[in-house]
């Protein structure tokens, strides 16, 4: 049996790998890479593999873009074998698509149009739309903690509850080879044991091999208990001068989690009366779904709204945009104000424009809440020793009050990540991947002091590991 990892190796996006077993392929996600454009252009419209003939099965972790992006392109060229993921997964990976389609085709147009100098070449977007829709079909959707065939005689499949994202699973794989039966696993990203509205990672069962994530490898998140607190803070700092807090944020879990603390500060009356902003057709879509997955909830959200017949992502304060003529009209209006939008990283989507418009404002503040990978606009953002960020091709001074809060990071952090390890029995091998080749080495020193004997792989990409 060999795993070969073709994203997400030594970096956080793009993450897909591959396990060969018994003449058969079967890939683990398939992601869109982040980071510095033309690169990543070139990584995300090639395969080392014919979609067309060399991938049986398909499993996905979750639906956020690094982990599902790229599927409407496996259908573009020719994959048409099944995608065993949750339920709630599924409904989800419809959204983003489709989103991420448009995202595709109005980018593709935009640089033809503008800037054609930095790009290789304008030869039509990476999916479409259409591709996006189409590929749904292939989607087959599974219930957490039940067993199903993903080759039949050869490989079975568990999802585990991962507590990342609404429907977000870890991978247990029972392989047969041989005559022999062991155990391998995906853990996809690890979650937060303290994260609102959905459930807590569910524990591993014993496997031999498992492919981790190792994001916040070396890295504490603070108390999550303060998060909240911080964000009132400076939602009253910035109104008091009169300013716009711009959030930008994933469409998927972090904006709702966002909007469930803002209702429960706003219910206890810790912040003033300002319009908050949804601008994402996107997150109101996902919330839609987010509201059809109750099965996915934990205790919190019932005993907070649930069981009050409230709804947590909505409320007086807010409203969800739904045209491009909603988002341009905020351009004009003054602060006090709350606008969130996507995407997460400031690579796409509508948080462009109002960056744009709002970072050289030293009323304003720009709040990010999640991790920015390497070389993304959000991460010259956050990074205090950048003064400009260029945006559309122009340059922009950081007048901003600039603030970030990791609190609100859906991954696992170092300690959480140390227990998780220490708590999976007979573990003999572990791939580290989705992370920085710093968390990574940071994380694989620690594993080798509480796991003796187990052997710890940090892989390239499309580097091939025998199990």
């Amino acid at each position: 049996m060999k795993v070969i990892t073709h994203g997400a190796a030594r970096e956080v996006t793009g993450s897909c790998h591959e396990i060969q077993v018994a003449g058969k392929r079967i890939l683990l996600d398939c992601g869109l890479f982040q980071g510095k454009r033309q690169e990543s252009a070139t990584k995300n419209s090639t395969f080392n593999f014919n979609p067309a003939s060399d991938i049986d099965v398909m499993i996905l972790s979750h639906a956020h873009m690094d982990h599902v992006g790229r599927v409407p392109l496996l259908w573009k060229k020719g994959y048409r074998n099944k995608i065993h993921c949750t339920y709630a997964t599924k409904d989800l990976s419809a959204v983003m698509l489709s989103d991420g389609g448009y995202i595709q085709e109005k980018d593709e147009e935009f640089h033809c149009k503008y800037l054609q100098k930095s790009m290789i070449k304008c030869d039509g977007p990476l999916y479409t739309q259409k591709d996006a829709i189409a590929c749904m079909a292939l989607f087959k959707g599974q219930n957490y903690d039940e067993w199903f065939d993903v080759i039949p005689g050869i490989v079975k499949c568990k999802l585990i509850d991962a507590g990342h994202v609404l429907g977000a699973a870890m991978v247990l794989l029972d392989v047969t080879e041989n005559g022999v039966s062991r155990h391998i696993a995906f853990s996809g990203d690890v979650g937060r044991n303290t994260l609102p509205i959905i459930r807590d990672p569910a524990s591993m069962p014993p496997v031999e091999f498992l492919i981790c994530e190792s994001t916040y490898g070396d890295r504490v998140h603070d108390d999550m208990a303060h998060a909240k607190d911080k964000l009132r803070d400076i939602i009253i700092k910035t109104a008091k001068r009169g300013g716009k807090v711009i959030i930008p944020a994933f469409s998927l879990e972090r904006t709702q989690q966002l909007v469930y603390d803002l209702h429960l500060l706003w219910d206890a009356k810790e912040i003033p009366p300002m319009p908050i902003i949804i601008d994402s057709p996107l997150a109101s879509k996902v919330t839609d779904v987010f509201m059809k997955h109750p099965e996915c909830y934990d205790k919190s959200m019932f005993d907070e709204f649930l069981n009050r017949a409230h709804n947590p992502f909505q409320f007086s304060l807010v409203h969800y945009t739904d045209s491009v003529e909603e988002s341009k009209e905020l351009n004009g209006k003054p602060g006090p104000m709350i606008i969130m939008a996507g995407s997460g990283m400031c690579e796409a989507g509508r948080i462009r424009h109002h960056l744009k418009n709002e970072i050289e404002e030293p009323k304003n503040t720009i709040l990010a809440v999640g991790f920015m990978a390497k070389d993304t606009l959000g991460a010259r953002i956050i990074d205090p020793t950048v003064t400009s960020v260029k945006i559309f091709d122009k340059e922009y001074q950081k007048r901003a009050e600039i603030q970030y809060i990791d609190t609100y990071s859906g991954h696992a952090d170092m300690r959480d990540l140390d227990a998780y390890i220490q708590s999976i029995e007979g573990l003999k091998k572990i791939m580290l991947v989705h992370g920085e080749e710093t968390q990574m080495q940071s994380f694989a020193t620690r594993i080798k002091t509480y796991k003796e004997g187990c052997e710890v792989f940090m892989p390239a990409k499309e580097q091939e590991l025998e199990v």
